[in-house]
């Protein structure tokens, strides 16, 4: 008797672009300073992304370029795309439609994913849900964003925080017991009022009054979104852990949503895991949304063995957040 399909990681690409916003570039442009950034939030420097005509889609090329090389894959191999972003290179066509014809990955379908900072867990779920029903061999889930097209550079509460980035994962199936184990995923609409995008949408649509009012920036009630981010993030994970009967021992890494250092070390400590058990590279990136967790498992590859319990959380607005439990594959 065979055992449960899941979905297994097989491969890991990532990027951030070179141009690099520190915390003193950011003392010229607004009244802040590097000693205020870095014990509020962790954040030394952040990545831009520069140039006429690059959008987010531009981000995600070198990642699945990295993904397929690593992989020993032609681009034609992949059955389908997800990319998680609130930065989409516009609203239609799909960011993944136009990253799939980028990179010639001319079989494949896809879609984008709105979820802000809990995209990739989002779209990391429903891609192994793809692999779990045995139609999909190949699925590529990709966050990332281009926070820097969203960001008021005159608001020293949200500039300081976001950066641009992207990372992603391929899924394929498994026999094995390797992959994408459990997920706790949840979302209240209700956490709209505290960070969100005022203009843009079907409720505001664009004029010359909501771009003279700065409506198409992000807007953000930083002590209510820490607040509710510092409780969600550790109440999920610990409820993954607890149902999955794992103690801290069990787990190698927590890879947490990179937002705020010290809502990464309140969900650590609600774990029972010790610092040197968490992955941080906000550090050099900042928030850059839906691209921290995967671009941690970038930049952490190398420490990665084959069947580490590995928990990864988010936090994101709307609100949305969740905890999803992977056992590493290779």
């Amino acid at each position: 008797m065979s055992q449960k399909l899941t979905a297994a990681i097989t491969a890991i690409g990532g990027y951030v672009p070179e141009d690099r916003l520190t915390n003193a570039d950011l003392e010229k442009i607004v009244d802040t300073n590097d000693e205020w950034i870095r014990t509020r939030t962790g954040i030394e420097e952040r990545r831009i992304l520069k140039g006429e005509g690059k959008a987010t889609s531009d981000l995600c090329v070198p990642v699945v370029q990295e993904i397929c090389k690593k992989r020993g894959i032609s681009p034609e191999e992949i059955d389908c795309i997800i990319v998680a972003t609130v930065t989409a290179d516009m609203l239609f066509p799909a960011t993944a439609n136009i990253l799939a014809d980028k990179v010639g990955a001319k079989n494949a379908w896809g879609f984008d994913m709105s979820a802000a900072c809990s995209g990739f867990l989002f779209a990391l779920t429903s891609g192994a849900m793809y692999i779990e029903s045995g139609r999909f061999k190949k699925v590529v889930v990709i966050g990332a964003d281009k926070m820097s097209a969203i960001v008021d550079y005159s608001d020293r509460t949200t500039c300081i925080i976001f950066g641009d980035g992207a990372g992603g994962v391929l899924l394929e199936p498994n026999y094995e017991g390797y992959g994408v184990l459990d997920s706790v995923l949840k979302s209240d609409g209700s956490g709209r009022t505290h960070l969100h995008m005022k203009a843009g949408g079907s409720l505001r649509p664009s004029s010359y009054e909501t771009v003279a009012a700065k409506e198409h920036y992000i807007y953000q009630e930083g002590q209510a979104v820490f607040k509710f981010a510092v409780k969600g993030m550790a109440d999920v994970s610990a409820e993954l852990m607890e149902r999955n009967h794992l103690t801290a021992d069990d787990i190698a890494w927590l890879v947490p949503h990179q937002a705020n250092k010290r809502i990464i070390d309140a969900t650590a400590h609600r774990m029972g895991l010790p610092g040197e058990k968490v992955m941080v590279n906000i550090q050099r990136y900042g928030n850059t949304t839906a691209g921290t967790i995967p671009l941690c498992l970038w930049d952490w590859e190398n420490k990665l063995n084959k069947g580490d319990n590995i928990v990864l959380a988010a936090f994101g607005g709307g609100f949305t957040w969740g905890a999803t439990l992977v056992k590493w594959g290779f």
